[in-house]
């Protein structure tokens, strides 16, 4: 009987190919384990260098096949001004049914067969179909606000979200583990732990579309481990940093990260069973971390968010039509047209802080994408004075810092993993590029690649 491919493209951002190393000679990871040794296995390089290494960057190289310097896209949440098609929007068009859970910064065409749930970042991208509005709403709101100790929302919108889970595949194993999340935070342990829930949740949310819909292309993207490395990098080897953490931060926060990798393995095992012998699955990292050094001689770098927003801009007379927040210190403002969009960007650059400038702002037509600039630890006393109206206001009573210091950063390596149903595995040398990894998942499709792409199908490197 001959079978319609199937293809899950599965998102882990950012994980290292020395940690996945390194914990799978261990006996750590069990379920990576397993896929690696039934995949073709690569190494890839990103087209990019700093200031471009950016996951929202690189993962529309990966869903495009065009770098860079052809997309032309370097802002989270920017995804939508993308002019050419992605893979989904490629496969949907030749008549197979898509599911993308959670990809970054992505676009779409309609009509579109199948679903498509955007990252929590997308501000003008929208859910497809609208159903999935609660999910994304709820989501989107608590992801904005991890760094703060609660986050405002209307209790409509929690009896939403928990209408519409219970009706699209909400666990028993995940009521449990959010409610053993909630009782550590109760007693004041473990909220960064939270992350993984998000992970679970959308777990269950793909498998019940998986198997109502059923897809023939999927994507599934994940970002909590790239965030624990990020932050606990530090802890998981202090011996690196000269900034060394507490004994109460080490207590905490020593294995953040390997609780991150071991989280996604037991995803992994969920995936396979889920996924069944015939679907190929594509384990991707697009790029990975290593630990963060450049700071240290100055303490270590820290991240300052607005405590509220709209009184940070009226502090600064801005006055946007909407702000969207992105990750950590990060901000998009909209303005009615380009010319209040340059004032806004000319008075927040004028923000300082003694005499340092205070704030970024990247002019893009009648938007500004802004965020705090100083990455250092501010005295208490610390003012934030408008160069434009001579004011000042204590700079902590503006922004809050953010828990922890930043102590892991981007690396262009990355993972790509392809475990076809012979499941037959080679490791091959060199370095992949991420331009061949649209090619090579429309080639599982038998169809042609779209005449802009430059990299080649990996297919012709598989025995």
């Amino acid at each position: 009987m001959n079978r319609q491919p199937a293809v899950l493209l599965l998102e882990f951002n950012e994980l290292s190919p020395q940690l996945m190393e390194r914990w799978i000679d261990e006996g750590k990871l069990p379920n990576f384990q397993r896929l690696h040794r039934e995949s073709q296995v690569y190494l890839t390089k990103t087209e990019e260098e700093p200031p471009n290494l950016e996951p929202w960057i690189q993962w529309i190289t990966v869903h495009s096949g065009l770098s860079y310097d052809e997309h032309k896209i370097f802002h989270l949440g920017d995804g939508h001004k993308l002019e050419k098609p992605c893979l989904w929007d490629i496969l949907s068009r030749a008549g197979y049914r898509v599911l993308i859970c959670g990809s970054i910064n992505v676009r779409y065409d309609m009509p579109l067969d199948g679903a498509l749930l955007p990252d929590p970042w997308a501000k003008d991208v929208a859910p497809h179909p609208k159903a999935l509005m609660p999910y994304f709403r709820f989501v989107r709101r608590h992801v904005m606000d991890y760094t703060k100790d609660s986050v405002p929302m209307p209790f409509t919108d929690y009896l939403r979200f928990i209408a519409f889970m219970s009706t699209h595949g909400l666990s028993t194993e995940t009521v449990r583990a959010t409610a053993a999340q909630l009782t550590s935070e109760a007693m004041g342990r473990h909220r960064w732990k939270r992350a993984v829930i998000l992970d679970k949740l959308q777990f269950d949310l793909f498998r019940w579309y998986w198997r109502t819909i059923k897809p023939q292309f999927a994507t599934f993207f994940l970002n909590s481990t790239a965030h624990f490395q990020h932050m606990y990098w530090r802890n998981m080897a202090p011996h690196l940093f000269k900034v060394q953490p507490s004994a109460e931060e080490q207590a905490e926060h020593k294995n953040a990260i390997l609780f991150g990798y071991q989280e996604m393995d037991k995803l992994v095992a969920r995936f396979l069973d889920l996924l069944g012998p015939h679907t190929t699955v594509v384990f991707c990292t697009a790029l990975s971390q290593q630990p963060c050094l450049r700071y240290e001689e100055q303490g270590g770098k820290v991240l300052y968010r607005p405590r509220e927003f709209q009184v940070l801009l009226e502090f600064a007379g801005v006055r946007p039509q909407s702000v969207s927040p992105v990750m950590a210190e990060q901000f998009h403002l909209t303005f009615a047209d380009e010319r209040a969009a340059r004032d806004a960007s000319d008075r927040l650059v004028a923000l300082r802080v003694r005499e340092r400038q205070a704030m970024s702002a990247h002019l893009a037509g009648s938007t500004v994408f802004s965020g705090c600039q100083i990455f250092d630890q501010l005295p208490p006393d610390a003012q934030l004075t408008g160069a434009t109206n001579g004011h000042a206001r204590s700079f902590f009573d503006l922004f809050y810092q953010i828990e922890g210091m930043k102590s892991g950063m981007h690396h262009q390596d990355g993972m790509l993993w392809i475990r076809a149903p012979g499941r037959r595995h080679s490791v091959h040398p060199g370095r992949a590029s991420l331009l061949s990894i649209a090619p090579t998942i429309l080639d599982m499709f038998s169809l042609s690649k779209g005449s802009y792409m430059r990299g080649t199908s990996l297919a012709g490197d598989r025995p």
